[in-house]
């Protein structure tokens, strides 16, 4: 077929493709060789924002002597933004920073953020006097509106934080590796895992040693500590940065989706095309983004590159089928991101009561021992869990796996959400048998052991290893490479959508049942769990059925070169790249 050039685009010679081909082959890919700073920076990162925020509802209402539901508001609005700033990120990110430029902006704004926040704790004018002992926790004094100021502030620069990094750094570690090398998939694979990995240990030691710095020996210390390791994240992210490999943005996506959906409304008068060399698919050019191979699904969007004589004049009524599939990529991952949503919203439940169990269970470890464990650390059994299995799953399941199925990652990324979502719906009736034991027994007086509760901890943990890392490097892998920060920004809307659903779905049982009454022994927690497992399971089979429909995108690897803006000592490569882009 003749080559077509698209309204409005470049146009490239054969003399200048050559060029650019030859300084795309000098660049090399560090892969492991550049993680200890990329995941140096992801772990010091979660333990400073995480051992930030996992206390923020005590320290607002023992320092800033907040009322508990303005505090507990301020934090949702504030834990609601910094799940929905990833959105903004990515388009930033994708479309004029790049992923490195996105990272280092968003850290630097986390670690002042941190900075301001320990200020607010260490400078007595910047929170409220302490309350008296005489004082009830009602007469304490409560901010001024430069002291508040001063809080939301920090609360600023946090969410600039969280939007700039969510999104970006998964996707800025996998560009690391060579895609188009076995070594280099299978290194992605395995960093999905090792990502993972790290963001559980930082939430154990989060929910443990941080939390008891600041419930114990100082607000001031225990803030400025996290502080203090961010400092340490942004240090080893730049002192990465002439090993990474830097992949420039392309421009808007959004505009794309946007002249296909419009083009294929203009045109959806105009009969379907018998074949699809018929539509409009001009070579490919871009060395960013892998040529993807023509699907008929949708195929009421092949109509914006059906050529009509009125439609080559403006990019709005003609596109290539390039643009047409990279619009199908989204759609075909809405049903399978929709299902993650219900799976967060199922184990959001079980993380939200297990402390209200933990509370009217015996939690000694042995009876000869009078320490409890705090109620609220029931977590940390979930994230053990983690910790344990991703090196084990990684280092000894995948490769067994491999070996019998031939693929990469031992199990498709489909698959690996199948196994997790299947383990929700065992944590959700494995709950509700430990809480109708629980009731019973608490019915006369016994207190149960919290010792029961960690098998479902365990496997709700184990679920987590499968389905949210499934989910990520679904994500990243089916995106169009020009995308992958908002795959990235698409995990984290999932879970705050999930957070708001769980708030209306407890709020309507404990309204329409009664089964939540404050008092567990005068509830049916146990009726609820079940209820929730019955969710589980028909999200299940509503996954099969997504699963069971969707096609994996199939890219022309020999066309697939990233195109990246890499810093080494060779003389003239950076410089050349960035003025062919």
């Amino acid at each position: 077929m003749e080559k077509q050039q698209q309204p409005g685009e470049k146009k490239i010679t054969g003399g200048e493709e050559e060029e650019e081909e030859e300084v795309i082959s000098s660049v090399r890919y560090r892969g492991w060789k550049s993680m200890p700073y990329v995941i140096g920076n992801e772990t010091f990162e979660k333990l400073g924002t995480i051992g930030t925020t996992a206390n923020l509802l005590v320290y607002l209402t023992t320092v800033y002597h907040l009322p508990s539901v303005r505090a507990a508001t301020l934090l949702n609005f504030f834990s609601g933004t910094t799940n929905l700033a990833p959105l903004l990120g990515a388009f930033l990110s994708d479309t004029f920073l790049g992923r490195y430029t996105t990272i280092a902006a968003a850290s630097l704004a986390s670690c002042l953020g941190m900075l301001v926040l320990t200020l607010t704790a260490a400078i007595p004018s910047l929170h409220p006097p302490p309350c008296t002992a005489s004082s009830s926790s009602s007469s304490c004094q409560g901010p001024t509106h430069g002291q508040l100021a001063a809080l939301l502030a920090a609360f600023a620069f946090l969410v600039v934080g969280a939007g700039g990094i969510r999104p970006c750094n998964l996707a800025f570690g996998a560009d690391q590796f060579d895609p188009r090398t076995d070594s280099g998939r299978r290194g992605i694979a395995s960093f999905f895992n090792w990502y993972y990995f790290t963001f559980t240990v930082a939430m154990m030691l989060s929910a443990t040693l941080i939390i008891y710095l600041q419930s114990n020996v100082s607000w001031a210390i225990g803030l400025a500590v996290p502080a203090a390791l961010m400092a340490i994240s942004c240090a080893l992210f730049f002192m990465g940065t002439r090993l990474y490999v830097r992949v420039r943005p392309e421009g808007s996506p959004f505009t794309s989706f946007a002249r296909v959906i419009v083009a294929a409304v203009r045109k959806r008068r105009v009969p379907a095309p018998a074949s699809a060399d018929d539509l409009f698919d001009p070579p490919h050019q871009s060395k960013l983004v892998a040529k993807i191979a023509y699907t008929d699904q949708f195929r009421c969007l092949d109509k914006a590159a059906v050529v009509t004589p009125e439609s080559r004049s403006s990019p709005w009524r003609l596109c290539t089928v390039q643009q047409v599939e990279e619009v199908k990529c989204l759609a075909r991952i809405i049903p399978v991101w929709s299902a993650g949503i219900v799976y967060f919203i199922v184990v959001t439940q079980l993380g939200t009561f297990v402390v209200l169990q933990a509370l009217q269970m015996d939690r000694r470890l042995t009876r000869w021992w009078a320490f409890e464990v705090p109620a609220g650390s029931m977590v940390v059994f979930n994230m053990m869990a983690m910790t344990v299995w991703i090196p084990v799953y990684d280092r000894v399941v995948v490769p067994a796996l491999r070996r019998v199925t031939g693929k990469e990652g031992g199990i498709s990324q489909l698959q690996r959400i199948g196994v997790g979502l299947v383990l929700s719906v065992a944590t959700m009736v494995v709950a509700a048998a430990v809480e109708q034991r629980r009731r019973r027994l608490g019915a006369v007086g016994v207190k149960m052991s919290f010792l029961w509760l960690v098998p479902q901890q365990v496997a709700a943990g184990m679920s987590e290893a499968f389905a949210a890392i499934g989910q990520t490097e679904l994500y990243y892998r089916q995106f169009p490479e020009n995308m992958r920060s908002v795959a990235g920004a698409l995990f984290f809307l999932a879970f705050a959508l999930a957070n708001y659903a769980s708030g209306f779905m407890v709020a309507a049982v404990h309204r329409t049942t009664g089964w939540l009454a404050q008092d567990l022994n005068h509830a049916r927690l146990d009726l609820f769990y079940l209820t929730v497992a019955a969710i589980a399971a028909a999200n299940v089979c509503y996954f099969l059925l997504c699963a069971r429909w969707y096609r994996f995108k199939n890219t022309t690897i020999a066309d697939h070169v990233e195109l990246p803006d890499y810093h080494h000592h060779q003389p003239g490569t950076a410089n050349t790249i960035a003025s062919k882009v």
